[in-house]
């Protein structure tokens, strides 16, 4: 605001300087030095405009200057004309420079122009150059691009970064395996890492290291015989997993991976045994109920086959007298026959009766 009220004031003082000596010139009646008078308030009033326009870029060129990191009064001009804020350029190319970086003006115009943060990534080269940490322009470049914030990268590799696992955010608060003896374990991890600046562009975030470390520590747990064994050296389940190099592909670089706590958990085993006894306990029940079903049908088969048995001998009594009347007609049968057919009924009927012990028919005479 204060460049601009400047510029309108000398602007202002032009103008009326070129009126007044106009003015001048009339009243001395001269013709010839009227034109004089014109072409050199015209000529001042190009100069002073220029100068106007200089003016606004003469303390970032002292600036850069008197830093040893000169630009050009013409690379300035062209950043106003190429609506690059020539500050924002110049102080970075300074920093740049004051740190031993060499980083041109063209760099930073270009890395502006993409849509980078010029000053987040000249702050991060300059700390990754002070931690003695390799990185270049053109990687520092990529990763800001890239979404990814280049200076807490390059801050998490001088201090390196500690997560936990699992990630309470996420809904766990341990990571639960079963050991062979069928005993659960509960454990908490703390993951120390810190960035690989190489693979920060396309390696993996940091929930895969989690995954990758809860992944590690269940299948060492699991592969142990006794739980009792977990919990004497718990360091060796950070051996384990560290040795299966789970920081591959990712963005980060696995320092340590230390066992914070581990508790018992339930007996999944017995558990799993309790299951299954009642599973089997219910399929038995279900196969007894299943023969007993089928039994009680049999049972009820073979009762409507006595039924249809005893029918059929009711319709094949009932045939006898049809074929004796038969035989009466025919001449096959005569009257004593059926006499003597009727004495062997009657004596058969006798002895069965005697033979009985609980009829009446064998009971003593007067009694």
């Amino acid at each position: 605001m204060r460049t601009g009220l400047i510029q309108t004031t000398l602007v202002l003082a032009a103008v009326l300087s070129a009126q007044t000596a106009l003015a001048q010139a009339g009243a001395a009646g001269g013709g010839t030095d009227i034109w004089v008078y014109v072409v050199l308030g015209i000529v001042g009033l190009f100069l002073l405009i220029i100068a106007l326009v200089l003016a606004q870029y003469i303390s970032l060129f002292v600036q850069a200057y008197m830093s040893n990191a000169s630009v050009s009064p013409l690379d300035l001009v062209r950043m106003r004309f190429r609506k690059i804020d020539p500050r924002i350029i110049v102080l970075n190319r300074i920093r740049a420079v004051q740190a031993g970086l060499p980083i041109t003006t063209a760099q930073l115009e270009e890395h502006l122009l993409s849509g980078g943060r010029v000053k987040t990534v000249v702050s991060s080269l300059i700390a990754a150059k002070k931690a003695k940490i390799e990185l270049d322009w053109d990687t520092a470049c990529a990763i800001d691009l890239a979404g990814r914030d280049i200076l807490e990268a390059v801050n998490t590799s001088v201090n390196p970064k500690v997560i936990d696992c699992p990630n309470p955010s996420l809904g766990r608060s341990t990571i639960d395996a079963v050991a062979r003896d069928g005993i659960q374990l509960k454990a908490r991890a703390r993951v120390t890492v810190r960035t690989n600046l190489s693979q920060l562009v396309g390696g993996a975030t940091e929930e895969t290291i989690v995954a990758r470390v809860g992944e590690g520590i269940v299948s060492s747990i699991g592969s142990a015989e006794s739980h009792k064994k977990v919990l004497e050296n718990p360091d060796e389940i950070s051996k384990t997993v560290m040795a299966r190099g789970l920081d591959s592909g990712t963005a980060y670089e696995i320092l340590s991976i230390d066992i914070a706590d581990i508790d018992v958990g339930t007996n999944i085993g017995a558990k799993l045994q309790q299951d299954q006894a009642e599973a089997d306990t219910k399929v038995f029940q279900a196969l007894a109920e299943k023969r007993r079903a089928m039994a009680i049908a049999q049972e009820q088969e073979f009762k409507a086959e006595i039924e249809k048995n005893r029918a059929l001998v009711v319709l094949a009594e009932a045939e006898i007298p049809k074929a004796m009347a038969e035989a009466f007609r025919n001449g096959n049968f005569g009257i004593m026959d059926y006499q003597r057919l009727r004495n062997i009924e009657a004596d058969t009927s006798m002895r069965n009766s005697i033979s009985d012990p609980d009829s009446g028919n064998n009971r003593p005479a007067g009694s």
